[in-house]
């Protein structure tokens, strides 16, 4: 093993789009586990919108990272030293050590996960924290009905794409809402949606109405923006929006806002917004019932895989344009 640990940092606060310039690649020693400490090299790092904004200095829902400081992110590895009771080196286990390849930990944040179950990599994905998000958000908030109409932003990233495959495991008819005609196919072709809607087509619009002709029951929102714009004139009386993300305005310096708020006032729309820690003493269900899900074949996920640590930049910049598909990975090994 070699005894030196890559890393990226953040090294600028960017205004408007990221750059790759804005982080800084560095190299430092493996740290060495202390009393009751393990070491894990992380196998996998996830990729994931919420990043972007703790690149800013504002405030947020959590600490925002620091110049200089490793980059933060989930991460699936495998214990390689260990000084704890409850961990042995082999054990794969799901930590949050950021962008780096190796991290020390007292073990109260890791979780042991078992791969003979799903792949290891599906735990930072489908049976992950986007599984999660999409499951309190359209469970909890959505509260589906079957035969309502549930539509989707963002329908073939990893959150969009599992929002989609519940709402049929529901009984609702599931829209997608997605960029480029081999996204829509996906979605429809892949995972299952009754039909997907392509924004980037030029009639949002007039094809939103024809996916959804019987109007919106939920609106599961990861875009904001002209898409929340247009879908707000198509939400049902008593509709129920889960407000997971707002990607499409995360680089901007003046965020577009919500014109026609006066359509949720006179549809009597709920609209709430929700992180996945909201949830955390409570995530043994939702976890449980998503991993059969995937295990039977009724929830299909995809992934999109960068390699290596200094690819990690390149793939996230990508991943806020839309380039991938599904789950977002950087493999570290």
């Amino acid at each position: 093993m070699s005894n030196k640990n890559l890393q990226v940092t953040l090294a600028n606060r960017p205004t408007g789009w990221v750059q790759e310039s804005d982080f800084k690649i560095v190299e430092n020693d493996i740290p060495k586990p202390g009393p009751g400490q393990v070491l894990v090299k992380n196998l996998y790092l996830s990729l994931d919108p919420y990043m972007r904004g703790r690149m800013n200095a504002g405030p947020s829902y959590a600490a925002n990272v620091a110049i200089g400081q490793v980059m933060v992110g989930g991460t699936a590895g495998e214990v390689v030293e260990s000084n704890n009771p409850n961990f042995k080196p082999g054990d794969l286990v799901i930590g949050y050590f950021g962008w780096q390849q190796y991290g020390a930990s007292n073990g109260a944040e890791l979780r042991k996960v078992d791969p003979k179950l799903v792949p290891l990599s599906a735990y930072l994905g489908a049976v992950g924290m986007p599984g999660l998000t999409a499951w309190w958000g359209l469970i909890d908030i959505g509260a589906p009905k079957e035969g309502e109409t549930v539509v989707v932003s963002a329908a073939a990233g990893a959150v969009g794409s599992v929002v989609g495959q519940i709402a049929k495991i529901k009984g609702c008819r599931a829209v997608g809402i997605a960029g480029g005609k081999e996204k829509c196919e996906l979605v429809v072709n892949e995972f299952g949606f009754d039909a997907c809607v392509d924004y980037k087509g030029g009639n949002l619009k007039k094809d939103l109405r024809a996916a959804a002709p019987k109007g919106i029951d939920i609106y599961f929102e990861n875009v904001g923006g002209v898409v929340l714009e247009t879908v707000a004139l198509q939400l049902n009386p008593f509709a129920r929006i889960p407000l997971c993300g707002l990607i499409s305005q995360y680089n901007e310096v003046r965020p577009h806002g919500l014109d026609n708020l006066v359509m949720l006032l006179i549809n009597r729309v709920k609209l709430q917004g929700f992180i996945l820690g909201d949830y955390a003493t409570r995530s043994d269900p939702a976890m449980k019932e998503i991993t059969q899900w995937v295990r039977e074949g009724k929830i299909k996920y995809r992934e999109t895989i960068a390699n290596g640590i200094e690819d990690a930049p390149r793939a996230f910049i990508g991943l806020l344009k839309g380039e991938n598909i599904g789950k977002q990975l950087v493999k570290l090994f």
